[in-house]
């Protein structure tokens, strides 16, 4: 079994070696293998990386996929329990709104533990009404005649009305 960056050589010794052709090359060989990050951000996208095998070694997209989900399990020894989309099965899940291997692809739906975390459809709705509750609030801002007070505290009725005589 291999663990494995898909490239980025040359920024640091774990990856001085790292080729695109690497992970397909093992897969090919029989080596159970995984794209890795050791950077929170890269690791969001190990779906990405794992279509830089299909490129640039031609590993099928179905042989890509396991780069980034059983093939971690079968490592880990838990592929019984997580790791594909089987019954009773653990599955945290992504569903996407084209090939999740592909850059262009969008999020729509993420569940976790049987639970919904994010819907694409949810986040517009709420944005759409975040939207007209700043403009409403602003609107009512620039019609308040109220004057500014400092830190909010209400405006010390003996001085406004010295204001006046003066």
């Amino acid at each position: 079994m291999a663990s494995t960056f898909a490239d980025w050589w040359d920024y640091k010794f774990e990856v001085y070696d790292a080729i695109p052709y690497n992970a397909a090359m093992l897969e090919q060989e029989g080596v159970v293998t995984t794209i890795n990050s050791d950077d929170g951000e890269m690791g969001r996208r190990l779906n990405q990386e794992a279509a830089k095998s299909m490129k640039y070694g031609g590993l099928p997209d179905t042989e890509a996929i396991k780069l980034c989900t059983i093939n971690g399990a079968k490592q880990l020894g838990i592929d019984k329990y997580v790791g594909s989309l089987e019954k009773g099965k653990d599955a945290d899940i992504v569903l996407w709104d084209g090939d999740p291997l592909s850059a262009h692809s969008k999020v729509l739906q993420t569940w976790i533990d049987g639970r919904k975390y994010f819907d694409r459809d949810d986040e517009r709705k709420n944005a759409e009404e975040l939207k007209r509750e700043r403009a409403a609030l602003v609107a009512k801002i620039l019609t308040d005649k109220t004057p500014a007070t400092a830190a909010g505290k209400e405006p010390d009725k003996k001085q406004e009305s010295e204001k006046i005589d003066d």
